[in-house]
């Protein structure tokens, strides 16, 4: 077996009697419908389409590796900078896709997709060659909509019941008012029986959501109504290029204020936690650094004392991927809680993981679980994806 990433070395998997190359790298859009309509809490518009992009990279011996994640527009100008190449030179193919966010869009599905075919060329699970620290983590519901505070309520009583042991809530309403009147009814309701965050929703925005992010002074005022409510994280409460207001934020609150999930770049990040600015770090595999740097990164962060749980708002195959990526990397001990979109009656696993024959699934403790199984161990469903083919990845 392959020596697991366990350290700052190149890691090269290949030996020079190893001969594979990458034959192939298809590309699908796929949209599935949504019945009801998705309200999240972040867009204007209900959704009824949940797109999705898969990428397949094949080797010279048929063996394919999947990824999915960001919509790859753009990529066929650099296909050919992969073709040829040894697939398991993740190293290497790291770099170039770095170096295509830089020129054109964030490709790392690409990467997601290249590390599932190293480990079905190993014969070896990814969360393995990540370092093998531990195969699982616990879930953390991640609620993706402003629901009456009635309905929130039973949708925690839902998580509770179903074992997971912590529920994020939505701020964002057109009054602060009912967002603190919803938390406080969820916590009244499930006491601390549930671990409880909020986000904020203030670090990015749409591309036609031009409001202007939140300042310090309004933050501060909100995150102290969040410490009477015992909250465990407190996620983008600032614009997320203001590195010295969530440095401040963070020195005054004993909530942890948690961020990062669309910042692009390890150099941001390691300001960032060079100036205090996070204590839960957010990036996702299948956006930004990709898995390769996001181990070193997260490595680094529980190192210096901060929490690493990514953003996985997206299908299973991206929630399977930041899963093996940081249970391998960290495991519990760096990441408490691992986020598990989860808003039924419109968002559940089985819509969420709608590419895959089997959603995954947290069991009655809250684990999400990964096996010994080669790659990312998951298997799609060909039907389902013939059925949902799309010429674009779009929510409408």
């Amino acid at each position: 077996m392959t020596a697991p990433l366990n350290d700052e070395r190149t890691p090269l998997f290949s030996d020079p009697g190893q001969a594979s190359h990458i034959a192939r790298i298809e590309i699908s859009h796929h949209q599935f419908e949504l019945d009801p309509p998705f309200p999240a809490a972040w867009d204007s518009q209900p959704r009824r389409q949940f797109p999705a992009t898969l990428v397949r990279v094949i080797d010279s011996e048929g063996r394919e590796g999947v990824g999915s994640g960001d919509v790859m527009y753009g990529f066929d100008d650099f296909r050919h900078l992969f073709i040829g190449k040894d697939p398991l030179d993740l190293e290497r193919h790291a770099g170039v896709i770095d170096n295509i966010g830089f020129h054109a869009g964030r490709c790392w599905p690409l990467e997601v997709a290249l590390w599932d075919l190293a480990g079905k060329i190993l014969d070896t699970p990814v969360w393995r060659l990540m370092g093998g620290v531990s195969n699982r983590l616990r879930a953390y519901a991640s609620s993706g909509t402003h629901r009456p505070l009635e309905e929130v309520v039973a949708l925690a009583r839902q998580v509770q019941d179903a074992g997971i042991p912590a529920l994020k809530l939505r701020f964002g309403r057109p009054r602060l008012e009912d967002d603190l009147a919803v938390l406080g009814a969820v916590r009244q309701a499930v006491g601390h029986r549930l671990e409880l965050m909020v986000d904020c929703n203030q670090g990015w925005r749409m591309p036609w959501d031009v409001k202007t992010p939140w300042q310090y002074a309004h933050a501060l005022e909100v995150v102290r109504e969040l410490e009477r409510q015992d909250v465990y994280w407190m996620e983008e409460p600032l614009y997320r290029g203001d590195y010295a207001g969530m440095a401040k934020l963070a020195e005054e609150t004993e909530v942890r204020i948690a961020g990062g999930e669309m910042t692009r770049e390890p150099y941001e990040f390691r300001e960032m936690l060079r100036q205090g600015c996070l204590d839960v770090y957010q990036p996702d595999a299948v956006c930004s650094v990709g898995m390769l740097g996001l181990a070193r990164l997260a490595r680094e962060i529980v190192a210096a004392g901060k929490l690493f749980t990514p953003h996985t708002w997206g299908n299973g195959i991206g929630v399977i991927a930041n899963l093996h990526l940081t249970a391998g990397a960290v495991g519990p001990t760096g990441a408490p809680y691992l986020e598990y979109p989860f808003d039924p009656p419109e968002w559940t696993p089985e819509k969420r993981d709608f590419p895959l024959t089997t959603p995954l699934l947290a069991d009655g403790e809250g684990w999400l679980t990964l096996s010994e199984a080669p790659g990312l161990g998951f298997e799609l469903d060909e039907h389902r994806l013939a059925a949902t083919r799309a010429t674009q990845a779009t929510y409408q």
